[in-house]
């Protein structure tokens, strides 16, 4: 079969990868590599994950609902290193969501009539009208990590992001927008071992670009790069919310419980939209680099 990229992440493996990521990789097999300060030690049975996944998303019916006949609107942000299960957590948050309510943004490289533009006009454009629910797949906070580590702003632009994304994110919560950020965190071995999944599975090879490929061999300045932007816009009124998602179930189920938890909607079931599991869920105090 052939490999995208020359099989470029299997020799990242095979050559360049420290020695004990490829040893926790091996070691684990095709299963998920929960790394030494993960809290649980395995993964999340499939039948408890699948009961609480369904109870979860009964309750997003009814949040969704609670949003419509208020006007209120949610705008959710998912960011975190390449391969840690963003898009499959969306996935399960929207999937029994009204499209006309619930809609996910992942926008390509700006254009050059956008390059042109104030840097988060673009993803103005996108914010949610009254009772409706935007989910960024990435987001402005390209500027602070992807582009910082490939050099694709300068760091004088960047410096500028870092003063006007809190007062930005202000003038969103000011106009009565839920902004909502998640950061999910996963473990270097655990990363490369789903990444050469993709690599092997022509389902899923669509999904990796060169970014993914050399990033690999920049790990320590991505982990500069977050570091750094969690600490410049974490804020009172748009805080980030880290979930550890080695564990890709329990991650989804962390998620979507703090979602729950930010409105009082109708008939909430609270022995099912109780709290996130705080040992995956919560402030950047639990960031792991």
């Amino acid at each position: 079969m052939s490999l995208p990229f020359d099989g470029a992440i299997t020799d990242f493996y095979k050559t360049k990868a420290p020695d004990h990521i490829r040893e926790s990789i091996a070691k684990a097999s095709k299963k998920e590599v929960l790394s030494d300060t993960y809290p649980y030690d395995v993964r999340m049975k499939r039948d408890a994950y699948d009961n609480t996944i369904a109870l979860l998303q009964i309750e997003l019916v009814k949040l969704q609902r609670y949003l419509t006949e208020n006007g209120k609107r949610l705008c959710l942000v998912f960011e975190g290193r390449d391969a840690a299960g963003k898009g499959g957590t969306i996935r399960r948050l929207r999937e029994n969501l009204a499209p006309r309510v619930a809609r996910t943004v992942a926008l390509s490289k700006p254009t050059d009539h956008e390059k042109g533009q104030w840097y988060f006009q673009r993803y103005t454009a996108h914010m949610p009208s009254s009772g409706q629910i935007t989910i960024f797949d990435r987001s402005w906070y390209n500027r602070g990590v992807v582009e910082k580590v490939f050099d694709f702003c300068t760091d004088e632009e960047r410096t500028l992001f870092f003063r006007q994304a809190p007062e930005y994110e202000r003038m969103l919560t000011q106009d009565d927008i839920v902004l909502v950020k998640f950061w999910l965190n996963v473990g270097r071995a655990e990363q490369l071992r789903r990444i050469m999944s993709r690599e092997r599975d022509p389902l899923k090879q669509w999904k990796l670009s060169w970014i993914d490929v050399e990033g690999l061999n920049r790990w320590d300045a991505y982990t500069d790069a977050i570091g750094e932007t969690l600490h410049m816009t974490h804020s009172d009124h748009a805080p980030w919310t880290i979930v550890r998602s080695d564990d890709k179930r329990r991650a989804r189920i962390a998620a979507i419980r703090h979602v729950l938890q930010m409105f009082d909607y109708d008939k909430r079931n609270d022995d099912v939209a109780i709290e996130p599991d705080p040992t995956i869920c919560g402030s950047p105090a639990i960031w792991d680099a």
